[in-house]
């Protein structure tokens, strides 16, 4: 074996020894592709002349408009975390469901969903709901690894639910269309919600004392006012999401179609809705949120906007949302530009140290090392699969997904190319993957965000043992999203069911 076929193994092995070490990715990224750069031109294995490409990379990294989304998102879901959103929706939800044994968990995964939808960002969806609902659920008995276990799952929604920056990510690494991107994710998002669902059901129902109903003192407006309302709502949310699943929308006919049958229905219902305050509030309360969701979403997927324009539309809706609530104020916009700054700039740093990395890399024929490698697993293509799937979960438990995204993508994604397998499919795949990765010790980020905003008496362990079964639900969804590719695939292609 000689030295040049050694250098890409050695690359990628210095890389993890950098990783492991504590230095921060994107220097480690540089400097390892600076260090082999110069040991290859010094060892004339390595062309001098291609370093001259990464002032051109760098700069078509800046002037990249799809990664722009990023921090539009960014600032979008920390304006709305402070502007009540969270809180207004968690009251109103929380008194609906009251009644019902797991009610309360039953609305932190609605709100959660709902966060989702509109922030795309975990930060803000787990800070909310640990500051709101978390202390709600103990004062009223709820078991705290259970309790923990929802706002953590719930928040992670944020990472597979549109409009979720890591799919943003996703789609630009492998060259796909986010809007595409964004119609594959629907299904494992909605496999995702109703597994949450179901599993807080399970646990109502086999274990009632981990999740007790409200006391009737705690919900004043219990009795046939909640479960009408509860039951109205129900109708309303279940019907409109079975007729649209039904219609597949793959057109803006279709969702126009939908949002009619949704406005037909709530005129049926209008005589018990005006007599139902707890209906109307909970309805209001849901207005803001879903005007946003499609300002965001809907613009996308019916290819009006630009995620980066779509990005911006819920800015300026999330900046009127926060005055309208009294919440707009210099601090607050202070802390989200700084906070918006601080996540970017970690983004571009790790995405100029990977270009570096991989520019180095694919010089030393290290992208012909890595498909050799790939594509000579046994298995084929679902040994392929397979040895992915387990290297990205086990990345997550060490690496964030931004740098999975940024690093093991790109090598992972040459093997997909040899084997021709579909790089919409193989992304959402990976993308319901990296849900894992803020769940899973010692560094899942879900779990360092809760405990930084729990009470006292809940301890670590509740908060990792909590994530445990939600971890096992989205792997479920995972290989649920294996088997769904024909139908995911037209279902993005508009062919229906």
């Amino acid at each position: 074996m000689n030295l040049e076929s050694l250098m890409p193994p050695l690359m990628f092995l210095a890389l993890i020894v950098f990783l492991l070490s504590g230095y921060p990715v994107a220097f480690s990224l540089g400097a390892v592709g600076i260090v082999f750069g110069f040991l290859g031109i010094a060892l004339d294995i390595f062309p001098a002349p291609l370093l001259r490409a990464m002032p051109d990379r760098i700069f078509g990294i800046m002037s990249n408009q799809l990664l722009l989304a990023i921090p539009f998102f960014t600032f979008m879901g920390i304006i709305l975390e402070k502007s009540g959103l969270a809180e207004d929706l968690l009251d109103t939800m929380g008194k609906l469901f009251g009644p019902l044994r797991g009610g309360l968990g039953l609305s932190v995964v609605f709100v959660g969903a709902i966060l989702a939808a509109t922030t795309g960002v975990v930060a803000a969806s787990v800070m909310a709901m640990g500051l709101i609902s978390l202390p709600i659920m103990l004062k009223y008995g709820y078991n705290p690894r259970f309790a923990s276990g929802v706002i953590l799952g719930s928040a992670t929604l944020a990472q597979i639910i549109p409009p979720s920056v890591v799919l943003i990510v996703l789609a630009d690494q492998l060259g796909v269309s986010v809007g595409d991107m964004y119609k594959a994710a629907l299904i494992p998002a909605g496999l995702t919600v109703g597994f949450y669902f179901l599993y807080v059901i399970y646990v109502a129902l086999f274990r009632p004392r981990w999740a007790p109903a409200l006391p009737l003192e705690a919900r004043p407006d219990a009795g046939k006012e909640a479960q009408t309302a509860f039951a109205l709502l129900s109708y309303l949310l279940v019907g409109t999401g079975a007729y649209a699943v039904g219609r597949f929308l793959p057109s803006w006919a279709e969702w126009l179609e939908v949002l009619v049958a949704l406005a037909l229905w709530t005129l049926v219902l209008l005589p018990w809705i005006r007599r139902n305050r707890l209906l109307q509030r909970a309805l209001l309360s849901m207005v803001p949120p879903l005007v946003l969701i499609f300002l965001v979403l809907g613009t996308v997927l019916i290819g009006l906007a630009t995620p980066t324009e779509a990005g911006a539309m819920g800015v300026v809706g999330a900046l009127i949302l926060a005055a309208l609530n009294r919440r707009l104020s210099f601090p607050v916009l202070y802390g989200a530009m700084e906070g918006t700054a601080k996540l970017t700039a970690f983004v571009i740093f790790i995405l100029i140290g990977s270009t570096l990395f991989s520019l180095v890399f694919r010089g030393v024929d290290g992208d012909l090392w890595v498909e050799g490698f790939l594509t000579g697993l046994p298995g084929g293509e679902v040994g392929f699969i397979l040895f992915v799937m387990v290297l990205v979960f086990l990345l997550g438990f060490f690496i964030d997904f931004f740098e999975i995204a940024f690093i093991a993508l790109p090598l992972l994604a040459i093997g997909a190319e040899a084997l021709n397998i579909d790089k919409l499919w193989f992304g959402l795949l990976v993308g319901v993957n990296l849900q894992t990765s803020f769940l899973t010790p010692p560094f899942g980020f879900a779990l360092f965000y809760l405990r930084n905003v729990a009470p006292r008496e809940v301890k670590t362990g509740d908060i990792y043992l909590g994530g445990i079964p939600f971890i096992g639900l989205q792997l479920l969804v995972l290989v649920l999203v294996y088997f769904l590719r024909d139908p995911i695939l037209r279902f993005v292609n508009g062919l229906g069911g």
